[in-house]
């Protein structure tokens, strides 16, 4: 029980259960759950179509666009095509592949002679047999299990259990659900994990095949960006929010520092053909280029960035039920971290590390802890005096106030008004901001 002071606490022939609860947690700095307030309903995001092409993109760039979108059209079919083709003699479709922790099973920080062993090749040949048509991966899926069967879905089941109708994470179709992603770091880790596995097979048909996998894979990435540089969630495009230009879960970054990678033949892609590594580093400049373009300008001066933007006019834009249209602290630590790797930076580019750290600390919250005040409520905002700095995931583009959504849609001002499930399935507040302005101060230090 924590210290309660006399002015705290009500008369005793007053006190009541509720408000001894509403003492306690004014005690520990948990404002009251009436303060909280619903401002808004998130929206779902606008598609990605010909049509929105035709009407808000200037007629220079169209052609660029419609081209794209057909692509991804063309290439959609010929994915399903090739399932149904597996399909056609009959038989027993087989089960889905298992769904979980895709990253574990694709280790990348193992010594170089690890991965010529028999357990990374297991894991090599999984990923090869699970490699769509178009070239990517799904995500959330085990790689040191058996090899695809013909006729098994390409990606396992990543159907939310909390769909209600309405939900703006419903998939058109439940077995062509995120059938090439770069959302969890699924495609990059896979096309990281078999260039490791190539330098390190002793046996030249298996590295040949490790190497082919691999450059399809960045084939796939090479196809799948955007015009402006950026890329979608899922592609071929599946529909949503998936097809917005995602920062989410640092998934356009990752896909730039790969190719950036690729690009110099780094990390075990020297084996790449110098064509290939031109394309990967010129699709790594144009995203840079999209990066500095989606930076939001608030009250005149660049600040964060978005979670995500529509594609086509990269205007912030709405994703899952409770992830809005907002500033995101996380993912802009992130950009800010990725332009600080950048040798020899533009001014453009050190414009935008200059706003987005300004912008950063200008929004922290100090004496403040995100925990489990009791099993109950789950975790609350309190006083937390000494508690390492804060940041929300969210604030208001133009309130500059922390917003949260809910499942329902619906948008509040205090996490207080969340339903438990998502106070404690989300991280609302973190410290990582933290780290980006430690490496700011360190890259400033070193500049002229």
């Amino acid at each position: 029980m924590p210290n309660l002071s006399a002015t705290q606490i009500p008369p005793m022939q007053s006190i009541t259960p509720a408000l001894l609860l509403l003492a306690v947690l004014t005690a520990l700095g948990v404002p009251p759950l009436a303060q909280a307030r619903q401002i808004g309903v998130i929206e779902p995001a606008l598609p990605l179509n010909a049509q929105r092409v035709a009407t808000t993109v200037p007629t220079a760039l169209q052609a660029s666009w419609t081209d794209y979108l057909a692509r991804s059209q063309r290439q959609l079919q010929v994915d399903k095509a090739a399932l149904a083709a597996e399909r056609a003699a009959g038989g027993v479709v087989p089960p889905a592949p298992a769904s979980g922790n895709g990253e574990k099973s694709m280790p990348l920080n193992q010594p170089p002679a690890w991965y010529g062993s028999a357990e990374a090749l297991r894991v090599a040949d999984n990923i090869v047999s699970f490699q769509t048509p178009a070239g990517g991966w799904g995500k959330n899926q085990p790689r040191d299990g058996a090899v695809r069967q013909k006729g098994q879905a390409y990606v396992a089941s990543n159907r939310s259990r909390f769909l209600a109708p309405g939900d703006l994470d419903t998939p058109a179709d439940d077995e062509w659900n995120y059938v090439g992603t770069i959302d969890n770091d699924a495609t990059i880790t896979e096309i990281r994990f078999l260039a490791k596995v190539a330098n390190a097979a002793t046996s030249e048909p298996l590295a040949s095949s490790y190497r082919t996998s691999a450059i399809r894979g960045l084939e796939y990435l090479l196809a799948a960006q955007f015009p402006n540089g950026g890329w979608p969630q899922v592609w071929p495009l599946q529909g949503g929010y998936h097809d917005a230009f995602t920062l989410n879960d640092n998934a356009i970054i990752e896909v730039a520092e790969l190719l950036d990678k690729a690009g110099q033949g780094r990390d075990g892609f020297g084996f790449l053909p110098p064509q290939l590594k031109e394309r990967a580093q010129a699709a790594s400049q144009r995203a840079i280029y999209g990066l500095l373009a989606a930076q939001l300008v608030v009250g005149g001066r660049k600040s964060l960035w978005a979670q995500q933007y529509d594609a086509l006019t990269l205007t912030p834009t709405s994703a899952r039920n409770y992830e809005p249209v907002a500033l995101c602290t996380s993912e802009s630590a992130a950009v800010l971290n990725y332009l600080m790797t950048l040798p020899a930076p533009s001014p453009a580019i050190v414009d935008a590390i200059e706003g987005g750290v300004a912008a950063l600390r200008t929004l922290a919250l100090e004496g403040k802890a995100w925990r489990v005040v009791n099993e109950a409520d789950g975790k609350q905002l309190v006083s937390a005096p000494g508690a390492p700095t804060l940041w929300a995931r969210y604030y208001g583009i133009t309130t500059l106030q922390p917003v949260f959504g809910d499942r329902d849609k619906s948008l509040h001002d205090d996490v207080a008004g969340v339903s438990l499930e998502r106070r404690r399935g989300y991280a609302w507040f973190g410290t990582l901001p933290q780290k980006t302005l430690d490496t700011y101060a360190r890259w400033k230090q070193g500049r002229p």
